[in-house]
C-alpha cells in the first residue's frame, strides 16, 4: 500500500483458550480514516490495543509509524504511546481539578517538552477542536461533547501521526456524536492524521474512508 503507516500481519492473541484474534492482517495508509466494526467480543478493541502498544500479542507483526510494536516493553512502550500515538477512549478521563488547557498540556509536560511550547500548541489544538472560548473551564463546566473534544486535543499534544479511538462517541447524544465524527475528518485534513476508530456507530463507519469488519477474531 502506498504511504503505509500501519502494517499488521498474521496477528494472533488469546486469553486462555479463547483466541480473540485469529491471524489478522491489514494495512492502513497515511491519512486514512478507518472504522473497525463488528459485534461485541469480536476482537476490535484487542486489535486497537495491539496497534497502540497497550497490550501484548502472541504471534504476528505490528508496525506503526515504522516502529515494530512487538519489540516494545515497559518504558519503551510508554514512550512510543506518548510520542507516536494519540489515544482516545469512550470515557474522556480528564482530571477534574484542571482546566481544559491544563488537561491538554499534561502529556506534553510528562515527556519533558518546553512549557511555553506545550501551552502554545494546546491553545492551537483547542481552537482546532472548537473550544477556544472554553480553555479556562474545568471538566464539570463542560458538556459531554466538549469534554471529549478536550480529550482529543490532549491526545494530539505531542503531534502523533496516528490517532486511535475506541468508541469515542459511545457516551454522546446524536448531535455530539455527529460533531465528533466530523471532527476526525477535519483533523485528518488539517494535521494529516491517520485515524483508526473502533465503533458500533454505523453512521461513523459509513463516513469513513474504509470499514473493516471483524467477526470472531477474523476480518470478513
Amino acid at each position: 500500500m502506498t504511504n503505509e503507516i500501519i502494517h499488521i500481519e498474521n496477528l494472533r492473541k488469546s486469553y486462555g483458550n479463547l483466541e480473540v484474534l485469529q491471524g489478522v492482517s491489514l494495512s492502513i495508509a497515511e491519512g486514512e480514516v478507518v472504522a473497525i466494526v463488528g459485534p461485541s467480543g469480536a476482537g476490535k478493541t484487542t486489535l486497537l490495543h495491539a496497534m497502540g502498544a497497550l497490550a501484548d500479542f502472541d504471534e504476528g507483526v505490528v508496525v506503526v509509524s515504522g516502529v515494530d510494536v512487538g519489540t516494545l516493553k515497559g518504558d519503551s512502550a510508554a514512550d512510543f504511546r506518548a510520542k507516536e500515538i494519540g489515544l482516545v477512549f469512550q470515557f474522556h478521563h480528564l482530571l477534574p481539578e484542571f482546566t481544559a488547557l491544563e488537561n491538554v498540556c499534561l502529556p506534553g509536560y510528562i515527556v519533558g517538552r518546553n512549557k511555553k511550547e506545550v501551552e502554545q500548541r494546546a491553545h492551537q489544538l483547542l481552537e482546532l477542536v472548537g473550544l477556544s472560548e472554553r480553555k479556562t473551564h474545568k471538566p464539570a463546566e463542560l458538556s459531554g461533547g466538549e469534554q471529549q473534544r478536550v480529550a482529543i486535543a490532549r491526545a494530539l499534544i505531542n503531534s502523533p501521526r496516528v490517532l486511535l479511538a475506541d468508541e469515542p462517541s459511545g457516551n454522546l447524544d446524536s448531535h455530539n456524536r455527529t460533531e465528533i465524527h466530523n471532527l476526525f475528518f477535519h483533523l485528518r485534513d488539517q494535521l494529516g492524521l491517520t485515524v483508526v476508530v473502533v465503533t458500533h456507530d454505523e453512521a461513523l463507519a459509513s463516513m469513513s474512508d474504509r470499514k473493516i469488519t471483524i467477526v470472531d477474531g477474523q476480518i470478513r
